[in-house]
């Protein structure tokens, strides 16, 4: 699950040599003197929020049909159920919640936004979304890609050296320092993790000549209505915003790791971290899954090319990479708490490729570091989101995504 910019890392991060824009894509070293990016080891009262109102769900425009894509009544009901058993426990105090489905969505927040009370969660409330960053960021290097201003065999290198006569950004200064440390593996013996997708964000920011973050804004934000997503939460929503905290690995304590009001979100940052950086909302990350799973469309406008969103969505790995991160979830399945169950990787997302619990072959997406997890289901045209603030230190938040995805796929009822 690692996260470049949390705090709740998988593993150290190791540097770089040189590669091609398709390894930063995938983060699996592919030519001689690639890039090779971070190693990663694996990775009691409620209150209901929904669609409308308690339980109700909506239609979403300009999604197919939800008669072609019905959503079992009962099967909400035991999410719902076992998510507020989650709650019970008090080792989280409250999450968010996302079912969709065709031309329907379901959102349920329950609990509280701090460990000891008070504020309830709510739809809009903004979350830490760690390692879930990816898949989105990824999408601005698609966009360059669809347009032909970077090509998959392109030296990386091409438009990552530091700039002459310009300021020492913090980007030029990290790349630099990121340039000096040793290879863990030659590219193309591992598959590798992490870090590709903070360089990637050099490299869109180094091409477009704008900050990241505004590339971003203006092509793939602003288009699907991601208007809470960004790489800090202003002022003026700084009270939706819950502390993100660090259970205990050993008693489970509930630790506050990063306060709202002055903590590592609440400005703008140093270093745009595309591989962990990114605040936002379950409304919003459903519209980005929900163009994906419409083939890169959103409400009548293209957002990107069906091919790109293939790409993406479709395992990049090698048969042997593939048995690779298949033997390393199973061999490091008590250091993920049993998640990482994928098989495949695509563009900044994992991609099911057999089997392993509840979801189809297909699946794509990922979980983050803070008690986050996104994915889409293009066989049954399904999305799920659930979104927490208690980090992976210990099982409690890995295991209430787990049960989330075994309920949510009992939604389906056709």
């Amino acid at each position: 699950m690692g996260n470049s910019g949390s705090g709740f890392t998988d593993a150290p991060g190791h540097g770089p040599s040189r590669r091609s824009v398709l390894g930063a894509l995938s983060a699996v070293p592919l030519a001689a003197g690639g890039l090779v990016a971070a190693s990663s080891t694996a990775e009691a009262s409620t209150t209901a929020s929904t669609a409308t109102a308690s339980g109700a769900s909506v239609s979403s425009p300009g999604n197919p049909s939800s008669k072609d894509a019905p959503i079992s009544k009962a099967g909400l009901r035991r999410l719902r159920e076992v998510l507020a058993g989650h709650m019970a426990s008090k080792r989280i105090p409250g999450l968010v919640a996302l079912v969709s489905r065709g031309g329907q969505t379901h959102v349920e927040a329950l609990g509280t936004m701090r460990a000891e009370g008070g504020a309830p969660m709510r739809r809009d409330t903004i979350f830490r979304m760690a390692s879930t960053t990816k898949p989105v960021s990824m999408a601005a290097a698609m966009v360059l890609l669809d347009e032909c201003r970077i090509r998959l065999d392109d030296p990386v290198e091409r438009g990552l050296y530091p700039q002459e006569g310009a300021p020492n950004l913090a980007p030029d200064e990290w790349m630099r320092r990121l340039g000096t440390l040793p290879l863990m593996y030659q590219p193309g013996e591992h598959w590798q993790y992490n870090m590709s997708h903070d360089v990637l964000g050099v490299l869109v920011a180094r091409v477009t000549g704008k900050p990241f973050e505004t590339f971003l804004r203006e092509r793939i934000f602003d288009p699907l209505g991601m208007k809470d997503t960004g790489f800090h939460v202003p002022a003026g929503k700084i009270d939706r915003l819950p502390p993100l905290y660090s259970p205990d690995p050993v008693s489970g304590k509930l630790v506050v790791w990063d306060e709202a009001v002055g903590g590592r979100v609440s400005k703008p940052p140093v270093f745009q971290s595309g591989g962990g950086g990114l605040v936002s909302t379950v409304d919003d990350y459903h519209a980005y899954f929900r163009m994906l799973l419409n083939g890169g469309v959103h409400n009548g406008q293209r957002i990107l090319s069906r091919p790109a969103v293939e790409m993406m969505t479709s395992n990049r790995l090698s048969p042997q990479e593939t048995a690779f991160r298949t033997e390393m979830a199973k061999k490091y399945v008590h250091v993920s708490f049993g998640q990482g169950q994928h098989g495949g990787w695509g563009f900044g997302m994992a991609v099911r490729t057999y089997r392993a619990d509840y979801a189809s072959v297909g699946q794509f997406g990922w979980d983050g570091g803070a008690g986050t997890s996104t994915y889409g289901d293009p066989d049954k045209q399904l999305a799920g989101i659930l979104l927490t603030q208690v980090g992976t230190t210990n099982p409690d938040s890995t295991r209430a995504i787990l049960d989330f995805w075994t309920t949510l796929y009992q939604v389906i009822d056709d």
